[in-house]
This record gives structure tokens, C-alpha cells and sequence, in this order.
């Protein structure tokens, strides 16, 4: 997306400001949010942290337990003070993630019904929504009703019908997750490129990482109705911060302590929260995480000679194919994702039960503050 970053006054003063409090009686969401014009801000989270809450509540759908929804200088939602804008006032569209396009109406209809509700006359609603449906590759469908449409038509046409209303704030929530795997790929493609083009204010929802890394500028990963993670897609691919985050990017993560003493910037060892302890290429003192590949975990039939600085015993917990390779889950002190090859699988007896050794090297491992 915007590569060069976003002015933070400016996006505080034409953006979105928000801090989302809703309240049940099982759940309970606290998040603060604030994204900028021409900003894709995305939302991460396991199935229940209250990501679609979160859009329900920006687009009018879930009042306000408390806190408050900026848009501009508009006031959206604020319980405090009783002021509340309805949903067909917000300057807002929405793609939902199955879509929700009228059946009886064509395609061409479909992005009209937006500038029709808003009050344009038919024939300039019409011509908008033709010259949006250009925009997005469908001038030759304008006629067809959903049901004749692909799925990646139908996602286009939603989004049409989402943009022709000229909102300064545009909410996807899982824009991609009704399409098969194949079509995905393509229409996310597309669909970053329509984002680019598109001044406004972004949030999307999603669960699938990839969506968030390709799409959004920003990830706010949310788990339990809390913010537990946020910075661009490679800061936090980088430098995870809880397990759910570290699954989704592939890496063993330990949180532990080192004392920080001898030469800084030198191999330090690592004493693991949960027990067991690792040596690092690089000395950072106090509370930090350690995270490392399941590429880099060597497996060894017996203890490995020349003694290397990482190295325990584990026990084979389950094997599954992942891509080309195979992923061993493991337990020991610490517990471990290792990825190796069938052969290794083979030639190892990687079965469960099985008992074998680790190793890592101290370079393999990033250290960094907690």
C-alpha cells in the first residue's frame, strides 16, 4: 500500500479516531483505533477477539458501551455525550463478507442503490455505477443478477457498491473469505489494487494473514477484545509478541530473562519462562522473547557431536505435511516446531513417541525486548 508512511497529525485530524468499548455479559471489547486517508489499517485476530464487533460498531450497527468514533471532525458515536449518527449518515461503506448484493437487481443496480439512497436521480446513479463497474473490470456483466456472477465477481461488485457512495471510511469484513483458493489469489490482487487507488480511509477484517500482510499498511492484531500486537505487516512478522501471533507467521516464540551481563551485543543465554534455557547470537538484558524458525531446528537419533550450544532432547508429539516439508510438533524444555524433510521423517522414526535430539544455532535466534 503507501509505502512512504502517513502524517500522523494528518491522520489523527481527517481519519479515523476511535476507542471501541462494548460490553456483554461473556465478552468485554476495549480497543483504541486510529487510521489515516489512504491508510488500509487490518484487523487480526483469532474467530471471537472482536474484529467484527469492532466494524459493526464503526458502521452504526453495534452502539457504543462507552468510549467514542471520530471520523474528521464528525463525531460518530460517543455514549457519553448521547451523540449518535445513524448508519445511513455515516459517510461509510461496507463490503460484508458474504457479500449481502440484492438478488433481484442487476449488477449495474446493485452499485446504484447506493447514490440512489443518498438521493441522486436515477439516470446519474446509473452512469456512476457503470463507470464504476469499468473500474473494476465488469462493464460486461452490468446486466447479469448475483446468482450468475462468480464469486470474485460478485466480491468486485460489493465493492463497487461500497465505493460509489464516496465514503471517507470503507470497512471489509473478511472480503475474501467466501472465495475458493484458486480465485483468491487473483482477486486479492485486485483487490490491493483498488485499495491503492483509493483515498480514503480503510479497515478490514480478517483471520488469514496473508490477506492482512498483502493488503494493509498497519495490523492491529486483536485477541480477547484486547489489542496485543500492532506495527506494519513486518514488524510484526518480525518480532511477534504472543503465541497466536507466532503461529501465524511461522515461528517458535519463548518468552524468558537473561541477566544482560558481559559484552553487549554478545551471545547471551536466555532462561525460559516455562522452563529450559537458549543461547542467542545477540545479548539483550532483561525481560525478552526469543523466536526462531521451525526451519532451523536440526533433529538428531542421538545427542549431536562438537557440542552445540543449543541442544536438548524432545519427544515427537505429531508429524503433518506443511507445503514441501514436513512439521514436527515436539515437546521438551523448550517445546518445539521443527521443519524437515520426508526423508528425515523416514530415516529418523519421527513417529509419535519417538525421542530425539534438538538443535538450534545461537544465530538462528532473534532476541528482543518483551
Amino acid at each position: 500500500m503507501r509505502t512512504a508512511g502517513h502524517d500522523a497529525n494528518r491522520r489523527t485530524s481527517t481519519g479515523l479516531r476511535a476507542h471501541v468499548v462494548v460490553r456483554r455479559p461473556a465478552f468485554d471489547l476495549d480497543l483504541d483505533l486510529t487510521a489515516g486517508p489512504g491508510e488500509v489499517v487490518a484487523l487480526l485476530g483469532p474467530n471471537g477477539a472482536g474484529k467484527s464487533t469492532t466494524l459493526r460498531a464503526l458502521a452504526g450497527l453495534q452502539p457504543l458501551s462507552a468510549g467514542e468514533i471520530h471520523l474528521g471532525d464528525r463525531v460518530l458515536d460517543r455514549p457519553a455525550t448521547r451523540d449518535y449518527l445513524r448508519v445511513e449518515q455515516r459517510p461509510i461503506g461496507v463490503v460484508f463478507q458474504d457479500y449481502l448484493l440484492f438478488p433481484h437487481l442487476s449488477a449495474l443496480d446493485n452499485v446504484a442503490f447506493g447514490p440512489r439512497a443518498h438521493g441522486v436521480p436515477k439516470a446519474p446513479a446509473r452512469a456512476a455505477a457503470q463507470s464504476w463497474l469499468e473500474r473494476v473490470g465488469l462493464a460486461d456483466v452490468a446486466g447479469a443478477r448475483p446468482r450468475a456472477l462468480s464469486g470474485g465477481q460478485a466480491q468486485r461488485v460489493a465493492l463497487a457498491r461500497a465505493l460509489a457512495v464516496e465514503p471517507r471510511l470503507l470497512l471489509l469484513d473478511e472480503p475474501l473469505a467466501a472465495l475458493d483458493a484458486a480465485t483468491r489469489m487473483d482477486v486479492r490482487a485486485d483487490l490491493r489494487r483498488h485499495l491503492s487507488a483509493y483515498d480514503g480511509t480503510c479497515v478490514l477484517v480478517t483471520h488469514e494473514p496473508l490477506d492482512a500482510m498483502v493488503l494493509a499498511d498497519r495490523l492491529v492484531v486483536l485477541e480477547n477484545g484486547r489489542v496485543t500486537q500492532q506495527g506494519s505487516p513486518a514488524e510484526v512478522a518480525r518480532t511477534p509478541r504472543t503465541e497466536y501471533v507466532a503461529r501465524l507467521v511461522g515461528l517458535n516464540l519463548f518468552r524468558g530473562h537473561t541477566d544482560g551481563a558481559g559484552e553487549a551485543g554478545a551471545a547471551g543465554v536466555v532462561r525460559l519462562a516455562d522452563g529450559g534455557e537458549l543461547t542467542t547470537g545477540r545479548r539483550v538484558a532483561g525481560e525478552v522473547f526469543v523466536a526462531f524458525a521451525p526451519s532451523a531446528v536440526a533433529l538428531y537419533g542421538s545427542a549431536p557431536g562438537g557440542s552445540p550450544r543449543n541442544c536438548w532432547q524432545v519427544e515427537v508429539v505429531g508429524v503433518e505435511r506443511h507445503g514441501d516439508l514436513m512439521r514436527v510438533r515436539l515437546t521438551g524444555r523448550p517445546p518445539v516446531l521443527a521443519d524437515v524433510t520426508a526423508d528425515a521423517v523416514a530415516d529418523l522414526g519421527l513417529q509419535p513417541g519417538a525421542r530425539v535430539w534438538a538443535s538450534v544455532k545461537a544465530a538462528e535466534i532473534r532476541c528482543y525486548p518483551a
